[in-house]
């Protein structure tokens, strides 16, 4: 029976980002501004959306993705220390950093000294949540962000999964 339980909450959490709170055709005009700094490339390389910029991660498979993982990129302090925690990017966490970077890990670390390399902001919520429904669509490891409560726990040393560029 729990195995039953532990698949249908997989299967719905896969579904989840078909349900992004955001218009992806309005967050695809913001990413605009965000392709300054970050590109989607899938794990062939190939840049999906952006212009291949490499200031800031990759953002292709950015959600359920531990927190400051993506493989050799020059992260700063606090999301390094967020992502020890387990910490992996879902809809409510990326709406609230991309609207403040900096105040988003003073509050997940209880640190006010704790800063972000981001000094972009987007307006508001509804901006983030656009973006995010666009963004979502590059996150085929997206359903992992909310794994079944009897999963194993988040090891925070491991690299990065497989599947993430």
């Amino acid at each position: 029976m729990k195995l039953k339980l532990a698949i249908v909450a997989v299967l719905a959490t896969a579904a989840a980002p078909a349900f992004a709170a955001g218009d992806a055709t309005k967050g695809e005009a913001t990413f605009k501004q965000c392709q300054t700094c970050h590109s989607v490339m899938d794990e062939t390389g190939k840049v999906v959306a952006g212009k291949g910029a490499k200031t800031g991660p990759n953002l292709y498979g950015v959600f359920g993705r531990q927190v400051g993982s993506y493989p050799d990129f020059k992260y700063g302090d606090a999301i390094i220390a967020a992502g020890k925690t387990g910490l992996v990017w879902d809809e409510a966490s990326f709406v609230d950093y991309v609207q403040d970077p900096t105040n988003h890990w003073k509050t997940v670390l209880g640190d006010k000294s704790a800063k972000s390399k981001m000094m972009f902001k987007v307006k508001n919520a509804a901006i983030a949540e656009d973006l995010y429904a666009y963004l979502i669509q590059f996150s085929p490891n997206a359903g992992a962000a909310a794994a079944p409560a009897d999963a194993a726990p988040i090891d925070p040393a491991a690299p990065a999964p497989a599947t993430t560029p």
